[in-house]
């Protein structure tokens, strides 16, 4: 591998897997759709609740801002953040340059549910 995560280099055995959500995911906000897909990547790491990650082309960017805050995880990289225009402040982040271990979610973005209304996860 050309950039392995070094989390995962210290504790080979962590538990974090992806997998294609394989159902519609939808991020709403104020009554307005945030974001819906039916491509998410469902993030499953340890004792923590599922993350969706949703492709760009499924939300709209339009309502977001870059902001400058990132921060950084042992296991996926360096995650930059999107604050929603008159609303939360980076209630979105993304790996745009991920490990090796996480490509799945390259360029993804997923919502924080507390900076959101809802994020809702349906079959249909």
């Amino acid at each position: 591998m050309a950039n392995p995560a070094p989390g995962f280099q210290k504790v080979p055995r962590s538990h974090i897997a992806t997998r294609p959500a394989g159902r519609r995911v939808r991020v709403t906000l104020g009554g307005e759709v945030l974001a819906e897909s039916r491509e998410a990547v469902e993030l499953l790491e340890g004792g923590h609740a599922p993350v969706y990650y949703l492709p760009r082309k499924d939300v709209r960017m339009g309502r977001l801002i870059a902001s400058p805050h990132t921060t950084y995880c042992p296991y996926k990289g360096t995650a930059s953040y999107f604050s929603v225009a008159g609303g939360p402040e980076n209630a979105a982040w993304s790996y745009e340059q991920p490990y090796d271990e996480m490509q799945d979610i390259r360029a993804l973005l997923a919502f924080y549910p507390r900076k959101v209304d809802a994020i809702t996860i349906s079959d249909d």
